[in-house]
């Protein structure tokens, strides 16, 4: 009986020490080999600077109240949170941008579920001070055009300390980023608004770049490195389908013209580039 009970609790322990050991394998360790395998680019520089590390993440959709089951939001959410915890620890980036729907049911989401949305967010998403983390609007987070309001855009912005058209520098290297929820063109006050201050950016930045011509012009017979052409490199962020063929069901008719629905009309970005 004794050898019997002995025999039976060492299988036991065998168990749980083996169930043990999965668990921390497929939780925990699993994600530190795959990660391990992506590697900064080597890049040859011809003075001290050095590249500046960034990675870029979208979509992430944290469920809402609404759709999502108590189940799905743990399991996502945690290996969400250990992936991205991984790669903190792992890539040490210096700035991380999230470029939009950032929550699944943003749009739709009441005061008391966008506070517990935020809150999962910053949980998940926590980091160091030696790390940025950079947020963008997506349709999901504000809703599309014909959704997206004041009130919903506001405490986007004031949670993640954005706004709806501004230009980052991080060690030199500009970031243009955009809410292109507004860019639909069609002079609504947020859509007026965002426009105004892309003229704006565009203006600065077009004047930084005639600064540096009359530079070039003065040092042309001279070889001199001016870093102040760092400053002029600009990298163009927002969260949306650039512009895609209009199925029947994501159009419609209104005085004999076809509307663009969640998506950009083709003339958007090009407008935004070529003013850039």
């Amino acid at each position: 009986m004794i050898s019997m009970f002995g025999s039976s609790g060492r299988l036991a322990v065998s168990l749980i020490f083996a169930f043990v050991s999965v668990f921390i394998l497929c939780e925990y360790v699993i994600y530190y080999p795959v990660i391990m395998r992506c590697s900064w680019p080597h890049i040859e520089t011809e003075d001290s600077h050095s590249p500046l590390r960034a990675l870029f993440l979208s979509d992430t959709h944290l469920l809402g109240a609404i759709r999502g089951h108590w189940l799905d939001k743990l399991r996502r959410e945690w290996q969400m949170e250990r992936a991205f915890q991984t790669s903190l620890w792992l890539l040490n980036p210096e700035v991380v941008f999230i470029l939009g729907d950032v929550f699944d049911e943003g749009k739709w989401s009441s005061s008391q579920d966008w506070e517990d949305d935020v809150r999962r967010f910053k949980r998940i998403f926590r980091h160091s001070s030696d790390t940025k983390l950079v947020v963008l609007i997506g349709n999901h987070d504000i809703g599309f055009h014909n959704e997206m309001t004041k009130q919903k855009l506001e405490r986007f912005e004031q949670v993640f300390n954005v706004t709806s058209a501004r230009i980052l520098t991080i060690r030199g290297v500009n970031f243009l980023l955009v809410n292109s929820v507004a860019l639909h063109g069609d002079h609504c006050p947020i859509c007026q608004r965002v426009e105004e201050e892309l003229h704006k950016l565009s203006h600065a930045l077009n004047c930084s770049f005639q600064v540096i011509k009359i530079i070039d012009i003065i040092v042309s017979s001279v070889t001199v490195i001016i870093e102040f052409i760092f400053l002029t490199i600009t990298s163009f962020f927002f969260f949306f389908f650039f512009s895609r063929r209009v199925d029947e069901k994501y159009a419609f008719l209104e005085n004999g013209k076809r509307l663009s629905w969640g998506q950009l009309a083709k003339d958007r970005p090009r407008r935004c580039l070529t003013d850039m």
